[in-house]
């Protein structure tokens, strides 16, 4: 499931119907009317957002700023967080790590929850991909190391992909990576 998408639909769940119309009349400049006139909740306003390319998951600008207009700071404090975490501005193929993702996905096999676990991967997000792709063992590992370096941004090092194998082991395998 995509994080923005779910980040939005708990926005659209505690927004009042107040502080819908309040969206919809601030957002007459970026939707036309006669699709406006067809809003009947948050989730109905978001869909034409995203549509019209207004918001997006790496252009939360318009969307904080609308919170901020209906006075919804706790919205925006969570979409702050989103985006500190890196989920709207990770990148979605790996970059330095590129050639590192490449021998650990051809070597990790099973080992993948340890390591994952080993570099402070969330359970959940474990538990979330094994049962995304269960009978895929090879997209496991590679969904697991992108999910790794969504969560982890710019704080995602090849050090420590080869500290964590290490620790499991794996040192053939980190051997590989360092060289």
């Amino acid at each position: 499931m995509d994080p923005f998408l779910s980040l939005l639909h708990s926005f659209s769940s505690s927004m009042t119907e107040s502080e819908v119309s309040s969206l919809k009349f601030l957002c007459r400049d970026k939707i036309p009317k006669r699709k406006l006139e067809g809003v009947r909740s948050c989730m109905d306003l978001f869909g034409l957002l995203l549509e019209q390319r207004a918001i997006a998951e790496d252009s939360v600008d318009l969307l904080e700023t609308l919170l901020r207009a209906v006075k919804r700071l706790d919205l925006v404090e969570q979409l702050q967080q989103f985006v500190e975490e890196g989920e709207a501005n990770a990148p979605d193929q790996p970059d330095q790590n590129e050639k590192s993702f490449d021998i650990i996905y051809e070597n990790v096999g099973r080992d993948w929850k340890r390591l994952m676990r080993r570099l402070g991967l969330p359970e959940v997000r474990i538990d979330n991909i094994e049962a995304a792709y269960s009978n895929k063992l090879s997209e496991q590992v590679w969904k697991s190391l992108r999910e790794w370096q969504k969560w982890k941004g710019k704080n995602a090092k090849v050090a420590d992909l080869i500290k964590a194998l290490r620790d499991c082991c794996l040192n053939l395998v980190a051997d590989k990576v360092e060289q």
